[in-house]
């Protein structure tokens, strides 16, 4: 059998040729033999045992053709949680763990004095959201929305895993909140918001859900549809936070003062210094 480090070496120069990160042969290795980094340099000429060898081949075979090492594992890392992801959910996003932490210190300061605060994350997928927020705040009362039945039974079974009560609705976008006659402190949205005519890379557009990634024309329908909506689900002190293009501040900005008016709207920026996040502030 081969040692580790000839595993992750042979790998090497396949994925150079694919234009895939070399790092991909380390991060599967690692998360195949559930060895931390340093573990696995202490062990790095040790004999691989057969079985995970197998595994490790067949898998960067598949990641060879660009499918998403997540989808090979079955699983992701998302805010220190692991979730199941298949094709019928997106990937989360590192940049989504950012918007996850910019809601949690608004909550902090807006929230500081109610007791419970219903949530409701529209689009839910995986659930990494809506699951990582009610994890890490336990005032949370979370109920979450897809328009994927088979999302949604991805995300129940992330919320058993991780011991998470949610309320899941299927439907489209925020109806399913306004036919059980909700009302919500906090509404969180992650849209499909990429432009339909946009080129993507072959391990999203060959294996992500179309559903969750493309927004329409210009990338913002589902924003439209999710403001249209705000009033009926959202109680009178409230706020809304969505994840955006990196190019649609000032786009959105203007749908925001088409719809509300002179309400208080910001957007953040990630960790890149793009404009990633949008939060939408009202009666506070």
């Amino acid at each position: 059998m081969p040692s580790f480090r000839e595993l992750i070496h042979e790998a090497l120069p396949l994925l150079e040729q694919a234009q895939i990160p070399q790092e991909t042969a380390q991060v599967f290795l690692l998360e195949l033999s559930q060895k931390e980094s340093y573990d696995l340099y202490l062990h790095y000429e040790d004999e691989a045992p057969a079985e995970l060898v197998e595994q490790y081949q067949a898998g960067m075979k598949r990641i060879l053709k660009q499918e998403p090492m997540q989808y090979v594992l079955g699983y992701s890392w998302f805010y220190g949680y692991r979730f199941q992801v298949n094709e019928n959910v997106l990937i989360p996003r590192p940049e989504t763990e950012e918007l996850v932490a910019n809601i949690l210190a608004d909550l902090d300061e807006y929230f500081a004095e109610v007791k419970t605060i219903d949530a409701v994350d529209i689009g839910t997928g995986s659930g990494a959201i809506a699951l990582s927020l009610a994890k890490e705040e336990s005032k949370i009362r979370m109920s979450a929305t897809d328009i994927s039945a088979e999302a949604v039974d991805v995300a129940k079974a992330n919320a058993a895993s991780l011991g998470v009560d949610v309320k899941f609705l299927v439907g489209d976008m925020a109806q399913p909140v306004i036919d059980a006659g909700m009302k919500v402190d906090l509404l969180i949205c992650n849209p499909p918001y990429i432009p339909q005519e946009e080129t993507l890379e072959a391990s999203v557009k060959d294996y992500e859900p179309h559903v969750a990634l493309f927004g329409g024309e210009d990338g913002l329908k589902f924003y439209r549809q999710v403001f249209a909506a705000a009033p009926q689900v959202l109680k009178d002190k409230a706020m809304m936070a969505f994840e955006i293009g990196w190019n649609q501040k000032a786009a959105l900005l203007a749908e925001v003062r088409k719809t509300f008016g002179d309400v208080r709207a910001e957007v953040v920026k990630d960790i890149n210094g793009k404009d990633r996040m949008l939060f939408v502030y009202f009666n506070l």
